[in-house]
């Protein structure tokens, strides 16, 4: 009856991930690689940004009425073969005053963090995001330069004081695709574009002045990062940036973080350019491909061109939105039937990309 029990309480866990407890993510000795911070052993990071659903919805619209949906997300991703999710956190969302984080907010981080651990996945958790301009908080957008700074200071000492510690945390990545504006007018930090009604970038500054660019995307990434050493002093921290060949941007950036991580989308015909584009990005730090998808790019390319990033990126991460992997199957739409075959794929390449054992695959 012992035995009977033991190896039912070893299958349970073995289906929710709570055999052991995850290791820290650390850089290796040369400092360009991945590596677990107690065994040693090699980490290639393969998963998906969780940044929405196929609802349009953001995760901090559900987590917390709808807590089994995420969880169940969360499940998918990992049997499709992910070990980081990269989540989307918005700064008016946490922040219900310049100086005053929202507690619930970061309750539900912290339960989302706890649910990695168990599943055996971690976190790339981004910050600051201004995603919908209407949950943008007025007094945030008319701020200037110095309190806006200060600001997302405050936004990262409260994530960072959260997790300290937390080892399904892989990284902070500290905002997405900023930029430097250019005689912007006042408030107008986020970019005016929008994408599936989101707006994806926002500027770090709304006019360079004449600074150097440099040491003026330097001063703004030591801020942060010291915000977070503060309570978290060994957290890996990266900022996701577009494929722009900014060598100032790069240096500035790439002097305060411990690795780089860029946004390529492989384009048909292009393929060649987009990794002399990567390898731009590669200045002797871990380098990670933080979105990427065939968007614009035949499948067979979208396999042509990780296989051409190897030896360069350290990993990948695509896109999660949620939809199970059966309906998926069913659906007639062609955007659906794109990302069925990519998930798919997906599945299939994880043992090789992470240096595993090949084995079937598993639909969720």
């Amino acid at each position: 009856m012992i035995k009977l029990i033991l190896i039912t309480t070893l299958l349970i866990c073995s289906c929710t991930g709570t055999v052991g407890a995850v290791e820290a993510i650390s850089i290796s000795k040369d400092g360009k690689s991945f590596v677990l911070a107690e065994s040693g052993r090699p980490f290639v990071a393969w998963g998906f940004n969780y940044d929405r659903d196929y609802k349009m919805r953001l995760i901090e619209d559900y987590w917390e009425n709808e807590w089994e949906t995420v969880v169940a997300d969360f499940r998918a991703m990992k049997l499709l073969g992910a070990n980081v999710v990269r989540v989307h956190l918005q700064y008016g969302k946490f922040m219900d005053a310049p100086d005053k984080p929202n507690t619930a907010a970061l309750d539900r981080l912290e339960k989302l963090v706890t649910l990695a651990e168990e599943l055996g996945i971690y976190l790339d958790v981004t910050g600051l995001a201004c995603y919908r301009m209407k949950d943008q908080p007025a007094w945030y957008a008319q701020m200037d330069e110095k309190n806006r700074w200060a600001t997302q200071a405050a936004f990262w000492e409260a994530i960072s004081k959260r997790c300290a510690g937390r080892a399904g945390v892989m990284a902070f990545d500290l905002v997405n695709e900023p930029a430097v504006g250019s005689n912007r007018a006042a408030g107008a930090w986020v970019h005016e574009t929008a994408l599936g009604g989101f707006h994806y970038v926002q500027f770090i500054a709304l006019d360079s002045a004449g600074r150097d660019g440099a040491e003026l995307w330097r001063q703004w990434t030591h801020t942060l990062v010291t915000a977070i050493r503060k309570h978290d002093k060994n957290r890996l921290i990266t900022v996701g940036l577009l494929p722009l060949p900014n060598a100032g941007m790069l240096k500035g950036v790439g002097s305060e973080v411990d690795y780089m991580s860029v946004h390529l989308y492989p384009k048909s015909g292009h393929l060649d350019d987009q990794i002399k584009t990567l390898k731009l990005y590669s200045i002797g730090k871990p380098l990670i491909i933080e979105e990427t998808f065939p968007m614009e790019c035949t499948l067979p390319e979208m396999l042509e061109f990780i296989e051409k990033s190897k030896g360069t990126a350290n990993g990948w991460i695509s896109f999660y939105w949620g939809k199970p992997m059966a309906e998926l199957k069913q659906s007639t739409a062609i955007g659906d039937h794109i990302l069925l075959n990519w998930l798919e794929h997906f599945q299939q390449l994880a043992p090789s990309i992470r240096g595993e054992r090949t084995v079937s695959p598993r639909t969720p």
